[in-house]
């Protein structure tokens, strides 16, 4: 099988493959144990409510996601997408050392902001670069995506196996050490083997001469931009004084930020459309990207319970004894990447294969898929907690069903969406847009937290509940897309 890939994609598909599954190695196996350490009462742990630890750990996913936005710009501007690889994976791997001093709560998170920044430096770029190696785009791009994808669930699968198991079993800071040796992994194969299969891609902006029309049209879009940002503080500024939004608790300052993203991405949006100099073709594109954001932002809100509530429940509702060894309920969450090994070299090669027969299913279509798979999952979950509230361990096979359906899920959306925002972005937004739709990512993740915040001991009665309802509004959007599928098939323009 790999000798017959590796006819097929460039090496450099295999050098961002093996980075990236160490960069993932180190972030997902922090975040398996991140919310189980905040809520820890008795092990160490910091010992929050359900409600409080589960703002944090959004506020800290979202932010990871939302700071890929500035990390695309600093890219495209500055640095170049190499260059912004590599020293964002320093910046990951030293948050990764102070989250594993114990010396208190404020140091903590430090190191969960280091670790945001520095993802955010990172996460869009290596994305951006995979999509520079395929600029004929295509169904073998999708391919590529899908087998790059296989690297960030090998990486997570590992980070989750042993960061989980040192975490919960032995000690949670010498978990958070662990995922910094995984990012120091990542650093040391981008490095040099980029330096060999990477060579021209991912340079640093070559800035060139300006027509007297350029620099008029590059002033009057400062100043729309600045205008539109001055909009959004004063906006923001009301709802602080009105007191719709409230920064003095976990809870309020996540419900602020999920305003603040959707802010942000709007503005930016309307910023590109208004001043960013697009061809009409290029804007009805980038109308295409704004409905797969909030598409998106959907989808990982019901996806991302993978480390909220799918974790509450695995840790306090589900049986995981094998034998005399009960298994963290962390390790659930490796369902996920082990359907993703298993299944994304299968799907990927169904794409191609229903390309070259011609049909291949429109993107809002396997949009649609993934969002009708996330709502099965729930409707799976809702089942399982109505065993749940009795009092009794459910069989793990509801989560192992709820993580297949789930990561079917994903393999329609997420790789799919890579490989569309780096097809549909303008040439020179195209990192930018590719941040944004990381801050779709970053808004699924804070609206994720925020749901897990119903799960605590006093509302098990409620759990069929909220799980029906992700149910209901999931599978409602999907139905919503299939309708309006063909508009927006004509808004691409023919790219598939």
């Amino acid at each position: 099988m790999d000798s017959t890939i590796s006819q097929k994609h460039p090496k450099g598909l295999y050098v961002l493959f093996f980075a990236e599954m160490w960069e993932r190695f180190s972030y997902y196996g922090m975040r398996a144990i991140l919310l189980m350490y905040l809520i820890d009462q008795v092990s160490g742990g910091l010992g929050l409510s359900v409600a409080t630890g589960s703002a944090i750990y959004g506020l800290y996913t979202a932010s990871v996601y939302l700071l890929s936005l500035p990390g695309g710009w600093i890219a495209d501007n500055v640095l170049g997408q190499k260059k912004s690889i590599f020293y964002g994976g320093i910046v990951i791997m030293l948050g990764h050392i102070i989250l594993a001093i114990p010396a208190g709560e404020s140091l903590f998170y430090c190191g969960l902001a280091v670790v945001a920044l520095g993802t955010g430096l990172l996460k869009p770029n290596i994305s951006s670069i995979v999509g520079e190696l395929y600029p004929e785009g295509g169904a073998r791009r999708d391919a590529a995506f899908s087998i790059f994808y296989i690297g960030i669930n090998l990486g997570s699968f590992l980070g989750m196996m042993l960061v989980g198991y040192l975490g919960q079993k032995i000690n949670w800071h010498l978990g958070f050490g662990a995922a910094a040796v995984g990012m120091l992994l990542g650093l040391l194969v981008f490095k040099f083997a980029g330096d060999i299969h990477l060579k021209g891609l991912g340079a640093p902006p070559v800035k060139k001469p300006r027509t007297a029309e350029e620099t008029e049209g590059d002033r009057k879009g400062k100043i729309m931009g600045w205008g539109l940002i001055a909009l959004l503080v004063i906006f923001l500024s009301v709802l602080q004084i009105s007191g719709t939004i409230n920064v003095t608790t976990a809870q309020g300052l996540a419900q602020a930020m999920g305003i603040i993203i959707v802010s942000v991405a709007l503005v930016y949006f309307f910023y590109i459309l208004l001043a960013g100099g697009l061809t009409t073709t290029e804007k009805k594109r980038v109308g295409v990207l704004i409905i797969f954001f909030f598409t998106a932002a959907l989808f990982w809100s019901g996806f991302e319970q993978a480390g909220t509530s799918l974790q509450i429940f695995a840790e306090r509702h589900t049986f995981r004894t094998l034998g005399s060894f009960e298994f963290p309920s962390s390790w659930f969450q490796n369902f996920n990447p082990v359907f993703i090994v298993t299944l994304a070299p299968v799907v990927a090669s169904l794409w191609i294969f229903l390309a070259q027969k011609n049909i291949n299913p429109s993107i809002p279509v396997k949009f649609a898929i993934g969002l009708f798979l996330l709502a099965a999952g729930f409707l799976v979950m809702k089942f399982g907690a109505q065993q749940a509230v009795t009092g009794v361990l459910v069989s793990p096979m509801f989560l192992a069903s709820t993580y297949l359906l789930h990561t079917l899920g994903e393999l329609c959306i997420s790789p799919v969406g890579l490989s569309t925002f780096t097809k549909l972005a303008p040439r020179r937004y195209v990192s930018q847009l590719m941040g944004i739709w990381f801050v779709a990512a970053s808004l699924g993740n804070l609206m994720s937290g925020l749901f897990a915040g119903n799960f605590d001991e006093e509302n098990v009665a409620q759990m069929p509940f909220l799980f029906n309802q992700v149910f209901l509004l999931s599978g409602g959007f999907g139905l919503l897309l299939l309708v309006f599928y063909k508009p927006i098939k004509k808004w691409i323009g023919g790219i598939e």
